[in-house]
């Protein structure tokens, strides 16, 4: 039973990391026009300075490159789990839903009146992961169904708001983030 919990979360783990990798690589990539090009909505940004053409597009690029060169380990056998390759669609889809998800997730937040950068749990922390459901399901339907079992989604759940708190903990320890959260 420990076994197969262990092959569980290592599979989802490795099924998020192209959805995990885009907005990471957005700020690395950043700078450049805002999407929202400094449209507001009643007084309100629509998106904030965060959010650029030129962030997502390298989050996008990131994320899909990263499941084009997981597909040559594919399949892999690593604790217990068979790790599947990642279609051409679903790598597509995971990389830019994340990106959409956060993009979301920052609309939200500006119509709460949050300023950019400030927390919004559990917001924060899952917007990437439904958005990224969100595409890949419909772009690759089979492969998503067969990969994204029930455990494989409770476990994506629970693991990516552990993994964001302590990534940028991390990052902000090693003065890399303005913020710890």
């Amino acid at each position: 039973m420990l076994e197969e919990a262990l092959a569980t979360v290592v599979l989802a783990f490795y099924l998020m990391l192209p959805a995990y990798v885009p907005n990471n690589a957005a700020v690395l990539a950043g700078g450049g026009p805002a999407i929202d090009g400094g449209r507001t909505w009643k007084g309100d940004r629509l998106l904030g300075d965060g959010k650029t053409w030129r962030g997502s597009a390298g989050g996008v690029l990131a994320g899909f490159v990263l499941a084009l060169l997981l597909n040559q380990l594919a399949p892999l056998e690593v604790a217990g789990a068979t790790l599947p390759e990642f279609p051409v669609l679903a790598a597509f889809g995971l990389a830019f839903g994340a990106i959409l998800g956060d993009i979301g997730a920052s609309f939200v937040k500006r119509r709460s009146g949050r300023e950019r950068g400030k927390p919004m749990p559990p917001l924060d922390q899952l917007d990437f992961v439904v958005g990224a459901f969100a595409v890949t399901l419909p772009l690759s339907h089979g492969w998503f169904v067969e990969q994204f079992t029930l455990p494989v989604i409770a476990v994506v759940v629970v693991i990516t708001p552990l993994l964001h708190v302590s990534t940028n903990f991390i990052a902000y320890q090693l003065d890399l983030k303005d913020e710890p959260y």
